[in-house]
């Protein structure tokens, strides 16, 4: 059984900065900074230290549509509508690489648990799995028949699941590369996807106003909520596992406890629709974006979890217990033809590796460096080869106007 809250949730902070719409938000893992993407072009930074000035970045060609810190916070990368992506390095001097990702939209963006390679999905209907350093191609997953508006990794990284417009979702094996399961419950276009912190069961957003669990194991239906009254644009699981966070075209943010299987609360914020929603690391906060331009950030103020605890798991909990019961046909109505009962998902308890809290802190900020090095020399690598094309363009312009020259 969840814990009760013991407060409502609240609205801290909002950010005004954007031109257009907010498509996309992202927490980076130590709090201090939180990206958000739009239909303005630019990607900003904000800053969760109050009084701390935000960084504009510009890049893109058209609109952002996704955005992903990677789990060491030291690289963020972006995706667009002018077909590439971008991954950045979030301080002041804004620095990116760029690489053209797909031959349509880039819709999603995503770093793998160990930050060495990330999947994006497209308007091209495919998903590409990319190593994060020097953003070299690896391999594509074809068989979606439509836009492909969402693919993340799974907690272990070992499967990936996606959302398209052919109204599946589907689970691949990225070792096989093989699709595992298609789930076609959804009666509309499928918005957005995402991973359990288990890893045991996966939730999916929908045009059709609805959000589905299943079991990834087992690939049942677990829960459906019918709660919104326009689509569903994007949902974030809490940390621990317990809740579960929409947002709407309805402008309404919903709080699902998915324990007891019921809403927890409705929050009206956004003029117009709620495009994002995503969970901080820990889940203390979330943050929200909309229509209205505005990106919001809420303290949740239930069930923080210590993420530093969280990391050091060696593997996601994979059980599920069930509990049955009636469900308020109101709320919660069933596809014809599935059965009343609901089973729910609930964490076990998890085994940590003993070490030394310096050691850790001495690897975590290697790697990070290690992040940022490599970021620069792609940096480099990229100018050095834009340097190479303007100097062969001048020895060709050369040639030409010595030929001209010549009697």
């Amino acid at each position: 059984m969840a814990a009760p809250c013991s407060e409502d949730p609240s609205l801290e902070r909002h950010f005004k900065g954007h031109r257009d719409a907010v498509t996309c938000v992202d927490f980076s893992v130590n709090m201090k900074q939180l990206a958000s993407g739009s239909m303005d072009s630019c990607l900003m930074i904000w800053h969760m230290k109050p009084q701390s000035r935000a960084y504009r970045f510009t890049g893109h060609k058209d609109a952002i549509t996704c955005v992903n810190f990677s789990p060491s916070g030291h690289l963020l990368a972006s995706g667009s509508r002018d077909k590439t992506v971008r991954i950045w390095v979030p301080n002041v001097k804004g620095e990116s690489t760029m690489f053209r990702a797909h031959s349509a939209t880039v819709r999603s963006v995503h770093f793998c648990s160990d930050g060495q390679s990330l999947v994006t999905a497209s308007d091209d209907k495919t998903v590409k799995v990319w190593s994060t350093h020097r953003q070299r191609f690896l391999f594509s997953l074809n068989q979606h028949i439509n836009w492909v508006r969402c693919a993340k990794f799974s907690p272990d990284g070992r499967l990936i699941v996606s959302a398209s417009d052919d109204k599946t979702v589907k689970l691949w094996d990225k070792t096989s590369r093989e699709c595992v399961y298609s789930y076609c419950e959804h009666g509309s276009f499928v918005t957005y996807v995402d991973f359990h912190p288990s890893g045991t069961c996966i939730a999916a957003a929908g045009m059709d106003n609805t959000v589905k669990v299943w079991d990834v194991r087992t690939h049942r239906l677990l829960q459906h909520y019918q709660l919104h009254s326009a689509a569903v644009n994007a949902l974030s699981f809490h940390p621990s596992g317990n809740y579960l966070i929409t947002a709407s075209s309805d402008s309404t943010l919903k709080i699902l406890d998915l324990m007891e299987g019921r809403l927890l609360y409705t929050l009206h914020g956004h003029q117009g629709p709620a495009t994002t929603v995503a969970f901080s690391r820990t889940g203390e906060y979330f943050a929200s974006g909309g229509s209205d331009e505005q990106v919001m950030v809420w303290k949740s103020n239930f069930d923080n979890v210590d993420y530093g605890e969280v990391i050091k798991v060696q593997r996601p909990p994979a059980t599920l217990a069930t509990s049955t019961g009636n469900l308020p046909e109101v709320d919660f109505p069933i596809p014809p033809g599935k059965g009343r009962s609901l089973e729910s998902v609930q964490s076990q308890p998890q085994e940590s590796i003993s070490m030394p809290q310096t050691l850790t802190s001495t690897l975590e900020h290697i790697v990070s460096q290690l992040d940022v090095l490599t970021q620069t020399v792609s940096i480099l690598e990229q100018r050095l080869t834009l340097t190479e094309d303007k100097l062969k363009q001048c020895l060709e312009n050369q040639q030409l106007i010595m030929q001209r020259a010549t009697p």
